[in-house]
């Protein structure tokens, strides 16, 4: 139903099930809610659909705006891209100063910095938005991930907090929202969120891989997944994954997982986390091998062609003890997970050094306990960590490394094995690879450095002694002084 008898307190662009089901978890919040789509046959059918919510909705823009009481708060849930900066300036000329416009979709972060600078040029208020959870999430309450303007936070804040998923505290309900810092860094979090996400359904792909390998049936598996998310690995994902290898195909009466045909599909996210962390210069390998385990999948011209070349094992694990091996896998699977967390927190305590945020990497942690895909036990562990030291590196904290020491013989049993097999462990083999790197008392960059001076004279520096050398290998190999050029 429709209500023009009063100002409404917030607004929602776009009527697609996201930005419905944000503006109906509004409503159930006690928010007068306004909402608009470009064409009004859709706002109607959620008119129709959802009575209930008493939505205030308007046939076009301008309605739509001074239907908002002041300032104007303003949620834009449209595809990302050319369309949010269509509706941006749609909504520009009809606004005032002071007016708040929060950007609800999956944007680049580096878009969210311009649109944020635009608005500002005209005395509004934008706010970049990562909301995680999906359709679900964004009705029952997602994780938000806001960054803007402290002032702005002021005005939306506590309406995201409302509406957002809640954890149990020592001081009631906890929100899974709270506020990021400036400009980008909203839309940034939720990005490296997207990434570890891409990397946890990878080393969950292996497992799974390790446990077929190994005689487990999907009905098996998923009864090891479901054992598994009483523990440690508590986690959605971990939850989900059980319910799809138990799910039997209607048609065929095979596992749903056998039918699926095996092409994973992304829409950018974990791609601009490998990008980003290639811009600063952050090892995330493990978020990088997942982004290429998918882009391999959906090679179909690279896979026939290698399938009819190569030899290798045929990915059967021999095991003695099928108990011993699955839980080899759990704890390869636990420290694989921490190695992605590890990678992704650590990009954004990098990015926001560049960037100029300050970001509290312990928040960040403690609002992807509920309603993001993410959302995992572990994260409350990952949160207290943070909150209790100065951590360069989440492998450094108290509790994290000394589990990451007792699981290591299993971790590398399993990845042994898995090489062995010939089953394609790329997550959980460069997690293993990241932890000894960073531990590495000396690493082979070394020679690196030695080979880049040889052909290149970029110099290098020594271990003994302050400055920077170049050895004149194409003459008598002595070693001058240089300039230095790092």
């Amino acid at each position: 139903m429709s209500e023009k008898t009063s100002s409404a307190q917030i607004g929602v662009v776009g009527m697609a099930v996201m930005g419905s089901n944000l503006a109906r978890n509004f409503a159930n919040h006690g928010y007068r809610t306004a909402i608009f789509n470009r064409t009004w046959a859709k706002t109607e059918a959620v008119l129709t659909a959802h009575p209930e919510a008493h939505f205030i909705a308007s046939q076009t823009v301008e309605e739509f705006v001074d239907s908002l009481e002041k300032p104007r708060r303003i949620i834009i849930m449209v595809k990302a891209g050319a369309g949010t900066d269509a509706t941006i300036d749609t909504l520009i000329p009809l606004l005032e100063p002071g007016d708040i416009v929060v950007d609800g979709g999956n944007a680049f972060f580096q878009d969210t910095r311009r649109r944020e600078e635009k608005l500002r040029a005209h005395d509004l208020h934008f706010v970049g938005a990562g909301i995680s959870g999906g359709e679900t999430g964004a009705l029952e309450g997602p994780s938000i991930m806001p960054g803007g303007s402290e002032h702005s936070y002021t005005y939306v804040g506590s309406m995201l907090e409302d509406i957002s998923a809640k954890v149990p505290g020592p001081n009631g309900d906890e929100p899974c929202c709270t506020y990021i810092g400036t400009d980008g860094s909203g839309h940034f979090v939720k990005m490296v969120h997207n990434g570890i996400e891409y990397a946890d359904m990878q080393f969950i792909g292996e497992a799974y891989d390790l446990l077929a390998g190994a005689g487990l049936s999907a009905a098996e598996a998923a009864d090891v997944f479901a054992e598994w998310n009483t523990g440690d690995l508590d986690s959605f994902l971990i939850e989900i994954t059980s319910e799809v290898l138990r799910q039997t195909d209607a048609r065929t009466g095979k596992p749903l997982v056998d039918v699926i045909v095996d092409a994973a599909g992304m829409k950018g996210t974990g791609t601009w986390t490998v990008q980003e962390s290639l811009t600063l210069g952050v090892p995330a390998a493990s978020i990088a091998e997942a982004v290429f385990a998918r882009a391999a999948s959906s090679s179909p011209e690279l896979r026939k062609a290698a399938r009819s070349a190569l030899e290798g094992p045929d990915g059967t694990v021999t095991v003695e003890d099928r108990a011993a091996f699955v839980e080899d896998v759990r704890q390869a699977l636990w420290c694989a997970k921490v190695i992605a967390y590890a990678q992704g927190l650590h990009l954004i305590k990098v990015a926001a050094v560049e960037y100029g945020w300050d970001i509290d990497v312990a928040a960040c942690a403690r609002i992807w306990r509920a309603g993001c895909i993410i959302r995992a036990k572990l994260l409350d562990r990952i949160s207290n960590e943070y909150a209790a030291n100065d951590l360069e590196t989440l492998l450094e904290a108290p509790s994290i490394k000394a589990m990451l020491a007792e699981a290591n013989p299993s971790w590398r049993r399993v990845v042994a094995r898995a090489t062995e097999a010939g089953v394609p462990i790329p997550g959980f083999s460069s997690a293993l690879s990241y932890y000894d790197l960073v531990r590495a008392e000396r690493t082979n960059a070394a020679l690196t450095q030695g080979l880049r001076d040889f052909f290149g004279s970029h110099t290098y520096r020594r271990i003994d002694t302050e400055g920077t050398f170049h050895t004149v290998w194409s003459g008598d190999r002595s070693e001058v002084e240089a300039v230095d050029t790092h």
